[in-house]
């Protein structure tokens, strides 16, 4: 991952006497926000899992991916199988290498504008073995999601390894809006019951199920065209059933679906009259009837280390200091603090929507609020910032909001009379 460390949000520009543990929470915090920027640019993120390996899980979403950038959509692939990473392969991408902006890393842009991601594009080669225990999985999904710059895209496909251990989690609890899972099995028995073990992780961690894809479902004939249900047939749709999840569809063998993953060409591209490029079509049609109009920059990211004990404060400001009157302030500081390590970890100058009656408490509200430090207010006006739970407090001088919310912090703010009562 030296690749990934090299990009890591400096918290070199805080004060070194804040000490180790200040600095690791900062850096935590902004990582924090990193990964919630980059993910509201992503409208729909899938992920693709299955229960057990072998069941072409990677080729599913794959195919799935170009399916959907075929319909024009803007599409990414995340490949975060650290064991085994079968992406680069079935793209033929095996010997790109992802560039940084110096800030950023650059996915690998893939043909129909597909932006692809995989940690075998960050091994020195594909025989490199990655042995690493969950916490740092967890760290480096986070980068993955976080520093790498997706810019804005309909869907983010994120391929797993096979199995519910600490990646799928990991996502899990990273991405907990994420739109869902599509999960992909093969009809036998023994794929089924691992399978059934992936439905009951997405019912714990309360992830939706989009829906089941069977694969595998029988072998196209190269000669007659005919159909063998060599693994029999059907048992992903009955388990489906049972689990009351839609059932997407049954992709067959089909020897041109092997042939186009050696080539790295997809196969629902230069095979799309074939019935299994049919069958991943018709698959992908739940997915892109999801609310097409849903906004984007609504992705809560959970971090809860980070976000312990943390509010934003608003100050009004006129020429650079507190404003007197917060009614009559030029834009407000918002700022984000960490109380119990007695910082500032972020501020955004913002400006304040045009005047109206009783506007600005729910406003600044709806901004994440929980506090406003200001000169004066009216009764009036502070009995709908308590209405917006929305801490007030008054009679602070003019001077600059980051030395205000510092002092407040430090148990020092000195305060006088309220310099308004209207």
């Amino acid at each position: 991952m030296e690749d990934l460390q090299q990009i890591r949000p400096c918290a070199g520009e805080f004060p070194a006497t804040q000490g180790r543990g200040k600095e690791k929470r900062l850096q935590e915090y902004t990582e924090s926000q990193q990964l919630r920027e980059r993910m509201d640019r992503i409208r729909h993120k899938i992920m693709v899992l299955s229960g057990k390996g072998g069941v072409g899980k990677s080729t599913v979403a794959v195919n799935m991916a170009v399916a959907l950038a075929l319909e024009g959509k803007r599409v990414g692939i995340l490949d975060l199988d650290f064991h085994g990473p079968s992406i680069p392969k079935l793209l033929k991408l095996e010997d790109r290498r992802p560039r940084t902006d110096g800030h950023s890393l650059l996915p690998i842009e893939f043909a129909y504008g597909i932006k692809v991601m995989s940690m075998g594009f960050l091994l020195p080669d594909e025989k490199s073995a990655v042995i690493w225990r969950g916490p740092v999985k967890m760290g480096a999904i986070k980068q993955l999601l976080s520093e790498v710059a997706w810019g804005e895209l309909d869907y983010l496909i994120i391929d797993f390894p096979p199995g519910t251990g600490d990646e799928a989690l990991s996502a899990a609890q990273l991405l907990p809006e994420s739109d869902g899972a599509v999960i992909v099995t093969t009809p036998q028995d023994l794929s089924l019951t691992d399978v059934r073990k992936s439905l009951d992780f997405c019912r714990q961690v309360k992830m939706k199920v989009l829906g089941v894809i069977e694969n595998m479902s029988g072998l196209v004939c190269p000669h007659c065209q005919g159909v063998i249900d060599v693994f029999k047939r059907g048992g992903g749709e009955t388990m489906a059933q049972e689990a009351g999840v839609p059932f997407l569809g049954r992709i067959p063998i089909d020897p041109l679906i092997v042939e186009a993953s050696d080539k790295g060409t997809p196969f629902i591209y230069h095979h799309n009259t074939t019935e299994a490029a049919k069958a991943f079509s018709k698959a992908i049609l739940p997915i892109l009837n999801l609310e097409e109009d849903k906004p984007m920059g609504t992705t809560p990211v959970v971090d809860e280390k980070a976000s312990q004990n943390t509010s934003r404060i608003a100050v009004p400001v006129a020429g650079g200091l507190l404003c007197a009157h917060f009614g009559h302030c030029e834009t407000f500081a918002l700022i984000d603090v960490d109380h119990d390590l007695n910082v500032i970890l972020k501020r955004e100058d913002i400006p304040p929507p045009p005047h109206e009656p009783g506007l600005l408490p729910r406003w600044l509200q709806e901004k994440g609020a929980n506090m406003i430090i200001a000169g004066g207010m009216g009764s009036r006006a502070k009995g709908l910032f308590d209405e917006q739970g929305i801490q007030v407090v008054v009679g602070a001088s003019p001077a600059d909001p980051e030395t205000i919310v510092n002092a407040y912090l430090a148990g020092t703010l000195m305060t006088g009379e309220n310099v308004c009562d209207h």
